[in-house]
């Protein structure tokens, strides 16, 4: 009997202990990282995003399809719209400079501002060449000729989210990347991203005031998991469709009606690259609803 209870103690004092030291582990590491000065030049942080593309890519994996190869310039700056956001758009990767998959040398993905806030991911996210979605940012990098992935639907989309047989597009009202490509004469691209809603599971409680309070504080409004319940996703396969670049006329003051007809050529792109490709990518049952 004795002997039983000073074991139980015993398990138990052992389990706090190694509990505390891992906390401790992690809040120091939180605690360097915070410190750590972020730059995207950084030669062995630049050496770290292209061991994580190589390697991640790999580990989904992920292939890219480009329709009309031969139509991008590598002197031109392009506006992606890439869709899903999903839970992290995850497939957007391979357009990068980083893996040299797309004939253009300056390429960087537009990044909520909070995920360039967390220590230690913030460094990650900058290596691999994310910026925070801000109009200055996205406007100057642009301007410089850098290529910019954006995801119009957003965290917004991520509250509409379905799985099953209907993927959705929360880009009815997102026109700020269109205005923002007519204004730099940006060519637009439509992308779209079958499999990438597979590598996590989610369950959306539909609760309107977390929508909103999320919506303020820039997180996604539902909860997920990947592999053994952490944010590790799970490997799908995932297939990402370039479609030929929408040309646009550079003009610094759009109207209303130049940029929702803009809008519309590349929601129709958008459909077409869908509907053209989803038997190819192994989902001929999929429907796109436009929100």
């Amino acid at each position: 009997m004795f002997f039983l209870v000073y074991s139980t103690i015993y398990i138990y004092m052992h389990a706090y202990v190694c509990t505390r030291m891992c906390v401790c582990r992690v809040l120091c590491t939180q605690f360097f990282f915070m410190f750590l000065p972020v730059s995207a030049t950084d030669k062995w942080g630049r050496s770290i995003a292209r061991f994580i593309c190589k390697h991640g890519l790999s580990y989904f994996p992920v292939t890219l399809h480009v329709e009309h190869y031969q139509a991008f310039d590598p002197k031109t700056a392009y506006v992606f719209g890439y869709e899903p956001h999903s839970i992290m758009p995850l497939g957007a990767w391979t357009l990068m400079d980083l893996v040299s998959f797309m004939p253009l040398p300056k390429m960087k993905i537009i990044t909520g501002s909070t995920a360039l806030y967390v220590p230690f991911m913030r460094q990650i996210w900058t290596w691999l060449g994310s910026v925070p979605a801000t109009r200055e940012k996205f406007f100057s990098h642009l301007a410089d000729g850098y290529s910019c992935v954006v995801c119009p639907g957003g965290l917004r989309e991520t509250h509409h989210m379905n799985s099953g047989s209907e993927q959705v597009a929360f880009i009815k009202s997102r026109k700020g990347f269109v205005r923002m490509a007519i204004q730099n004469g940006s060519p637009l691209v439509p992308v779209f991203c079958f499999g990438q809603s597979d590598t996590y599971r989610w369950w959306n409680p539909h609760i309107k005031s977390l929508s909103r309070i999320a919506t303020a504080l820039k997180f996604i409004p539902v909860i997920y998991w990947g592999k053994f319940g952490m944010p590790i996703p799970f490997p799908s396969h995932m297939h990402v469709f370039v479609g030929k670049p929408i040309l646009v006329e550079k003009n610094g003051q759009p109207t209303t009606d130049e940029v929702n007809e803009v809008h519309r050529q590349f929601v129709i792109a958008l459909q077409e690259l869908f509907e053209k490709n989803k038997a190819k990518a192994g989902y001929p049952s999929l429907h796109l609803q436009i929100m």
